[in-house]
């Protein structure tokens, strides 16, 4: 059994029943320091609820989620984003309204609370930070613009901007190519694998030209459980993972 503190993050026997139905079945994995690790699976596998397990919306009803050490599973949320988690879901979360500077602006730590948001100072540390951001992730021309006038590739990529602003160690991304132009795919492969040089990246995906693209290694549940678990080339020629999902 691996020992959980050589992880940044350890899912160990983690189950979560809704009226009996295990939509998380025991499932144990590890996810190192700087990897981008992707979990695939038929619809229903219980991908999305492993997020919204680590990231505490959903409780779970056995087993232990730990990153860096220390156990999430009695954490509330916005406990879990203060240890490092961020979590970016299928559809984007950003303010049409404002401009993508405005966006990253509001996402930069020190505005959390009542009063960090009230002594908040559009400083030259915010400044720079926002820059480099928006740098990062392809928006750098195009800070002065409303958000919702962004393409959907582009709104996927301010919300990233909106977690990395927030210096996550782990930041978690659902299906963060679905609806994009090839383009954009291309670009997003390079952004996450840009982003892991300084942190763990933790995606669910079912475009497996995208997944062979980025994974250091994959994750493929099944009915709530681990199927298979390698690199991509390894993964994809399991007669297991064939039978229950590549092969239809």
């Amino acid at each position: 059994m691996p020992n959980a503190t050589d992880f940044l993050l350890a899912v160990e026997d983690l189950t979560v029943s809704f009226d009996g139905f295990k939509a998380v079945d025991n499932l144990s994995f590890y996810v190192d320091e700087n990897e981008l690790r992707v979990i695939i699976g038929p619809n229903g596998a219980g991908k999305t609820t492993v997020l919204d397990l680590i990231c505490g919306r959903t409780r779970a009803t056995a087993g232990s989620i730990r990153f860096r050490g220390r156990e999430l599973t009695a954490l509330r949320e916005y406990e879990i984003v203060r240890a490092g988690v961020g979590r970016k879901f299928q559809n984007p979360s950003i303010y049409e309204d404002l401009t993508v500077f405005e966006n990253l602006e509001i996402s930069f730590p020190r505005g959390r609370s009542v009063f960090g948001a009230l002594a908040f100072k559009r400083d030259a540390e915010v400044i720079e930070r926002v820059e480099a951001v928006a740098e990062s992730i392809f928006l750098a021309d195009q800070l002065n613009r409303r958000a919702e006038l962004l393409s959907h590739g582009q709104k996927q990529w301010l919300e990233i901007g909106m977690l990395l602003i927030q210096q996550p160690d782990l930041l978690m991304l659902d299906e963060p190519v679905a609806g994009m132009s090839v383009a954009e795919r291309v670009k997003t492969a390079e952004l996450l694998h840009r982003i892991c040089a300084d942190r763990a990246v933790l995606v669910i995906e079912h475009d497996m030209k995208f997944v062979e693209d980025i994974a250091h290694k994959v994750t493929v549940l099944h009915q709530g459980k681990r199927l298979s678990e390698g690199p991509m080339h390894a993964v994809k020629t399991d007669p297991k993972v064939i039978e229950v999902y590549l092969g239809h």
